[in-house]
């Protein structure tokens, strides 16, 4: 049984799962009396369990953790039913945390995260918000003189599980509401003197009904290597090449059971949409809506999901468009969502990223500033107007802004 800071197999868990040896409610009896012996308890009322499972999948996470100790039942639903941990992912809260930008230079020997509620950032009534700070040390990789240092290559996430690259064939996967990671075992390297650069994407495989990670690995004038890794197995499975030359921009985005990249062909001089549909291991090539343009990477600079659709982030001379997939695949159903002015800052350079869009029309971009810092601004549609929120006791201008949701996954019961 796994207990807090336990470690095996580069596994590491936050909170202890530990179930009691004995119910630690017990009904009042009826007959049991009072200490004069004057009057009879009550006997204490029985929910059925359906209602309390359905009651507990709305508790937040740090919560559910601790109600692990109330009884057995509770501990099994929460630490082990898989059922559950679906249902409740379904009610978690949304938070936004800062990881740190990809870069082959940015050697690292902590996870350094900050964390707080998506609510706080669109709540007008707080002038500041106030992040948690995340903080994990990671083993030191084998092999190396960097004592403990690691180098970071991007991040991409999932159901509140993240996972980040790390040195050049390694990763791991994180959950932050659960202070629960776990070490993927390293993809093979023949050529150990090539420099090897890998992309990992995270996603959820429905027809296997399991999650899978997928790295694709580039060195220098040699093929991209493509391979697969399932939840529960300790090995990597090779997938077929790319059938046709081209270069990586950005991370993978998953969309159901696809990988998405945006990438440059090559042979067609064209930047395009790359997929990768992990049913039948199939690629497919999409054309986004200025692939026809000339020099169109210059319009299209960065690509995600939003909306449980494949995105991507245009700029124009005064503003940025903000386009979605409606219909994976299908070209045709290429759709504007809405168009965000640009800032009169001077030191605003471009938006990078279109973050989260509220239910009451506004948006949270991402920028970049002319000094190579980002920072987060809100645009209101129905008035058209901006709020740069302020964060308090970080550095945000050298943190990237991801979202997820509170979740249970990633207990042992999902490492199967």
């Amino acid at each position: 049984m796994m207990t807090a800071g336990s470690n095996v197999d580069g596994e590491n868990n936050g909170a202890s799962y530990q179930s009691p040896t004995e119910e630690t409610l017990t009904p009042i009896s009826s007959s049991s009396t009072t200490a004069d012996n004057s009057i009879d308890a009550p006997s204490l009322p029985t929910l059925p369990f359906d209602l309390v499972t359905e009651i507990l999948c709305w508790i937040p996470v740090k919560f559910l953790l601790q109600f692990c100790c109330v009884c057995k039942s509770w501990n099994y639903l929460i630490s082990q039913d898989s059922k559950f941990q679906k249902k409740q992912l379904s009610h978690g809260r949304l938070h936004l945390i800062l990881t740190p930008p990809p870069s082959p230079y940015n050697l690292f020997g902590n996870i350094r995260l900050s964390d707080f509620l998506m609510s706080s950032i669109f709540n007008n009534n707080l002038s500041t918000i106030t992040a948690t700070q995340i903080k994990y040390a990671l083993p030191p990789p084998l092999g190396t003189r960097l004592e403990g240092r690691r180098s970071f290559g991007g991040v991409t996430s999932l159901d509140g599980i993240f996972c980040f690259a790390i040195d050049e064939l390694s990763a791991l996967l994180f959950n932050p509401s659960i202070r629960k990671f776990k070490l993927l075992p390293p993809l093979e390297n023949p050529q150990q003197n090539h420099y090897v650069h890998t992309k990992y994407t995270l996603l959820y495989h429905r027809f296997t009904n399991n999650y899978k990670i997928v790295a694709v690995s580039s060195r220098r004038n040699r093929p991209i290597d493509v391979h697969s890794h399932a939840f529960g197995t300790n090995y990597w499975t090779r997938i077929q090449n790319i059938p046709f030359k081209c270069r990586f921009h950005g991370m993978g985005i998953s969309v159901g059971d696809t990988v998405n990249w945006l990438v440059y062909d090559v042979g067609n001089r064209l930047w395009v949409i790359l997929s990768l549909d992990l049913e039948d291991d199939s690629y497919q090539k999409f054309l986004h809506p200025f692939s026809n343009e000339p020099y169109n990477f210059n319009k299209v600079v960065v690509s995600q999901e939003l909306k449980g659709c494949f995105c991507i982030v245009s700029q124009r001379p005064n503003f940025s468009d903000v386009w979605i997939m409606k219909e994976h695949g299908n070209e045709q159903s290429w759709t504007k969502l809405f168009s965000v002015p640009y800032l009169t800052d001077r030191w605003f350079y471009a938006y990078s990223k279109a973050v989260y869009v509220s239910e009451d029309d506004k948006v949270l971009m991402e920028f970049k500033k002319k000094l190579g810092k980002f920072s987060l601004v809100i645009y209101d549609f129905r008035n058209g107007t901006f709020n740069i929120p302020k964060i308090e006791n970080i550095d945000a201008g050298l943190m990237i802004p991801n979202i997820y949701v509170e979740s249970l996954i990633l207990n042992c019961s999902m490492l199967r």
